[in-house]
């Protein structure tokens, strides 16, 4: 038997010898074990492995010598048994069929394409570009976004007059028109999309985008899971910004660092919660290491949500794959330090600001406490010690930060940022079309996705710094006015098609059965849920006391969000992750979800206050009555055939259930 295993190895050698390529082999196997260490991003002793000029070159010293493996230093390494000269140095060693194809793809004289591209350094990387604007493409298109993204094609048709009309609404309301909306087809697109922003349900639509972006929840999770006190102080001022327009540079500032402005306001300190929204051990294991994990998760929310960068998989280590080291990491912890979190044992305080309690961090002392690197993100293991700073890669654009939390904040919104406007822009055109430029929205750094069309991106985020003066109602404006956004849907369509977010669903049915309670801004309310959804808590009296009926019919916006019981219609039908930043909802298909949007106690519920209201408006004529559920639910009359199934329905079910039939159609949950 052993004769026979070492006869398969050495074979298997043989063969891996005898395949050895240096595309399909030598450069996978560096760049799987090597190139983490020795590629674009780090070169460790100056040494790059990921292009065969560069291996050929060497880093400080020479590690092939061509068609001679045995005076090879790289062999050398891989060979060695001493841990701290071995490579890889971590992980599993090379496999002996490795090893040998190393050898053999030397000594045969380590060929590979002379034309073979070399991969950028980071530096070079777009998204760290200045931005500048590209000139608009020349085409017939009048509209800039229709010239870059037909150029000299033909778009499709524009959407009919109805369709994009319920398109408008719920894109940028989130409701559905009524019927004296719906009649006002005299009106032009722009003056409809005008007089949308201007109404307050616009900030109630598009705030919840950027709830999720930062992780807002109105519990702190963990086993006691107990409420943020005034947490909602928080969500109104995102609406009400929302509606104000107020510019976003102003916006990101105030959250960051509003505490910290020269003209500082009770408004400005509210959107200071930002800091403090995440998740919170109120009595943890190890409160050192829980202090680090708070101010991870705002080092990491901030990266992630104006940025684009993910910052916090630099708290152990370098980034394996971007440009940010641990340094960067802990400069930028160093910036946050200085927070504490007000509370009393496991009470958590609010901070008092002109006679109301707000939830906010605060800075006990004008000294800042000293900010070490942790080696291995180990708070017992202190390292150099850094002081507050800008990633190094982006170090030129923030040349003149002043080390405090509103130094960080103004760098983050300065014109000369290459990121904050590229991300925001992109985040608004995903809502829109339901896919970003850029489809990792939270990533822009190497391993994040390419831009669908980089030169409209550059543009945009040009215009809206510089045109729009950053301005989210401007660019709403540009983007629907497009014939990109008004095009009629379909299967090559830039746009994604998608099923509306829960919020927009439940607000809806709402709308169409003339429950929706217009109440704005204040404590957020808890609608009801099934008892088995509380029947595994020690504490089912207590954990969720139901609004009355009026309260829990105010938009889903104003419901309680508490991570370790999320209502179950809300979670279902995929409510953003609260934990941390959501970036782009998941879109999921599953057999909950019908029975929810059928069988659920709320849907049905609506559906008898549909039927009512049909009964109330349209009298007792099924045809009638027919054609004003279509026109609220659907914004157009049914079809001659819709007219006559469902009237042959009424005949076998009662009008309620043929509401709950048209509370569940696709055209119903779809924008469209």
């Amino acid at each position: 038997m052993k004769f026979v295993t070492v006869s398969a190895l050495l074979i298997q050698v043989s063969l891996a010898a005898a395949a050895a390529d240096y595309e399909k082999d030598i450069k996978a196997l560096f760049k799987e074990r090597c190139v983490s260490c020795h590629g674009s991003v780090k070169q460790k002793g100056g040494l790059r492995l990921d292009a065969g000029a560069l291996i050929a070159k060497g880093g400080k010293h020479p590690v092939i010598v061509s068609g001679d493996s045995k005076r090879s230093a790289l062999m050398d390494r891989v060979l060695s048994h001493d841990e701290d000269e071995r490579m890889p140095p971590e992980g599993k060693r090379l496999t002996s069929g490795q090893i040998e194809m190393l050898r053999q793809w030397i000594d045969a004289g380590a060929a590979y394409p002379k034309n073979e591209a070399i991969p950028k350094m980071p530096s070079e990387h777009w998204s760290f570009q200045t931005v500048k604007r590209p000139p608009v493409p020349e085409t017939t298109h009048e509209h800039p976004i229709d010239a870059f993204i037909f150029g000299k094609r033909d778009p499709a048709p524009r959407a009919a007059p109805q369709a994009l009309l319920r398109r408008l609404y719920l894109d940028l309301t989130g409701l559905p028109p009524t019927l004296a909306e719906q009649d006002e087809s005299h009106k032009t697109c722009p003056a409809v999309i005008d007089n949308l922003l201007t109404r307050p349900e616009y900030g109630e639509r598009w705030a919840r985008h950027w709830l999720d972006v930062v992780r807002y929840a109105d519990s702190n999770g963990y086993e006691r899971d107990a409420e943020k006190p005034f947490v909602w102080r928080y969500r109104d001022y995102v609406i009400e910004a929302l509606n104000k327009d107020k510019p976003f540079d102003r916006f990101v500032i105030e959250q960051l660092a509003g505490d910290e402005l020269p003209d500082s306001t009770l408004e400005t300190r509210i959107a200071t919660g930002f800091l403090r929204l995440g998740h919170w051990d109120d009595e943890p294991a190890d409160p050192a290491t829980d202090r680090y994990d708070q101010l991870d998760d705002i080092v990491s929310t901030t990266g992630q949500a104006f940025l684009g960068l993910t910052i916090g998989c630099a708290r152990c280590h370098d980034h394996k794959f971007e440009p940010l080291a641990t340094r960067d990491y802990y400069s930028l912890v160093a910036v946050f330090n200085p927070l504490e979190r007000p509370r009393k044992g496991r009470t958590e305080l609010t901070v008092p600001v002109d006679g109301k309690e707000i939830y906010t961090w605060r800075e006990p002392s004008a000294k800042a406490p000293e900010t070490h690197v942790l080696i291995r993100g180990s708070p017992t293991r202190l390292g150099e010690l850094v002081e507050p700073a800008v990633p190094a890669i982006l170090a030129k654009t923030g040349s003149s930060f002043s080390k405090s939390r509103l130094g960080l904040a103004q760098w983050i919104a300065s014109n000369g940022n290459p990121l904050t406007a590229r991300v925001i822009v992109n985040r608004v055109w995903q809502q829109h079309f339901g896919q970003g430029l850029v489809t990792s929205a939270n990533d822009f750094g190497l391993m994040g996705a390419a831009p669908a069309h980089p030169e409209l991106l550059d543009w945009l985020a040009h215009w809206f710094m510089h045109d729009a003066k950053w301005s989210l109602k401007q660019l709403h404006h540009l983007i629907l006015t497009s014939r990109a956004w008004q095009s009629v849907r379909s299967s090559d369509s830039i746009t994604r098609y998608r099923r509306l977010e829960v919020e927009t669903i439940r607000d809806s049915m709402l709308a169409v059965s003339g429950q929706l309670n217009p109440k704005r801004f204040g404590p957020a309310m808890k609608p009801a849920i099934p008892t088995a959804a509380i029947e595994a808590n020690t504490d089912k009296e207590k954990v969720w006391q139901a609004s009355d009926a009026r309260e829990a019919s105010r938009r889903s916006i104003y419901a309680f969000i508490k991570r370790g019981l999320v209502v179950p219609m809300l979670e279902t039908l995929d409510l953003a992750d609260t934990v941390s930043s959501c970036p782009q909802r998941q879109i999921t298909t599953v057999a909950p979800q019908a029975l929810t949007l059928f069988n659920g106690d709320f849907v049905n519920q609506q559906a008898k206050h549909f039927a009512a209201r049909l009964k109330r408006e349209a009298g007792s004529e099924p045809a009638q009555q027919i054609t004003l559920a279509w026109r609220l639910a659907l914004c157009r009359k049914p079809t001659a055939d819709e007219q006559a199934k469902m009237q042959s329905f009424l005949n076998e079910e009662s009008l309620e259930q043929a509401c709950r039939v048209i509370l569940n159609l696709n055209e119903f949950v779809y924008p469209e």
